[in-house]
């Protein structure tokens, strides 16, 4: 019986430090995986900035590095082929190069199925010859009819798939679906079918809107993984393509102490106010208003007069014939 090659630990290949990613940060060099989402989250605009990145060797989003360009193989199952190369020209202007340049190549047969031996041995052909450096397949839901929950029916697509990526040594990307209504669980596990699809990823990316924001997660197998990268689709005419947006700057939180509180209503009210004016104005307690009150008294920073309380520095002026302004 034939032994199962074997080599030392430490004899193993080494991958060098710049060949690790095909898109820094983002997808792992040679690596399977899923770009998830629910429905228009802009999965495929993803998919397909991926796409124009690589060919061209540009930053992805404008954002993330692609330390060498490469061929790409390009399957959109659900759009005519029209809108993809109209998708493409977009995300190619915004990238700032010119779709005619770049080394992509989209498969035009009207069905691909990867649960069929003879589609299996059609794409692993043409792949063969092309030898791209990336493979995008999109959605997973246009090609295949096994059932998705099954994990004995997708085990053995995904396995055609990792055996390819291996066999070629390319990166292979996979559109996928999300569960609606699974914002309340990791990303990975809101993934739509068999937990097989998740395990199977070594980097996978996943969108997820709240509200009318969305997000980006990236999860390597071997890197740290990141979340909550925004994202937008930004459109300027013809062009449409994502792109990573500033955060918007968290809010300063109002001063929940009671000394700030009355000090900004005083300053507010421009008038001095009494005991009663003043809890309302600040949302305080009475014993807690009385207190804070007595220290800043104390302190010099408020002042008490005929007609309430008013900031030290103001006295003088409300003394003198400050009166509170006609009407609410």
């Amino acid at each position: 019986m034939t032994e199962l090659p074997v080599q030392r630990a430490h004899l193993l290949p080494v991958v060098a430090a710049e060949r690790r990613w095909l898109i820094d940060g983002l997808w792992a060099a040679e690596a399977v995986g899923i770009v998830g989402g629910e429905p228009k989250c802009g999965k495929s605009f993803l998919a397909l900035d991926m796409a124009v990145a690589v060919a061209a060797g540009r930053p992805c989003l404008r954002r993330f590095a692609v330390p060498q360009a490469g061929r790409v193989l390009l399957y959109a199952a659900e759009d005519a082929l029209p809108v993809v190369r109209q998708r493409l020209e977009g995300i190619a202007v915004a990238a700032g190069v010119a779709l005619a340049d770049l080394d992509i190549h989209v498969i035009t047969a009207p069905t691909l199925r990867l649960d069929l031996a003879a589609d299996q041995e059609r794409l692993a052909a043409t792949a063969a010859h092309l030898r791209p450096r990336l493979l995008v397949l999109d959605p997973l839901v246009r090609l295949h009819r096994i059932d998705e929950n099954a994990a004995a029916e997708v085990a053995p697509l995904l396995a055609y798939l990792r055996e390819l990526q291996r066999r070629l040594a390319l990166a292979v990307v996979l559109v996928h679906h999300a569960r609606k209504g699974a914002g309340n669980v990791r990303a990975g596990q809101a993934l739509r079918g068999s937990s097989e699809l998740h395990a199977w990823g070594d980097s996978n990316l996943y969108l997820r809107r709240h509200g009318a924001d969305l997000t980006l997660t990236i999860e390597h197998r071997a890197a740290p993984s990141s979340g909550g990268l925004p994202l937008a689709l930004h459109a300027d005419g013809d062009v449409v393509a994502l792109r990573v947006v500033a955060a918007a700057p968290a809010a300063t939180p109002l001063a929940r102490d009671p000394a700030t509180s009355i000090a900004r209503a005083l300053a507010a009210a421009r008038v001095p106010l009494a005991l009663a004016e003043l809890r309302a104005a600040c949302h305080i307690r009475t014993a807690d208003l009385c207190a804070a009150l007595g220290a800043l008294v104390q302190a010099g920073r408020v002042a008490k007069t005929a007609r309430g309380y008013a900031l030290a520095d103001a006295r003088e002026a409300l003394s003198t014939g400050a009166t509170r302004p006609a009407g609410p």
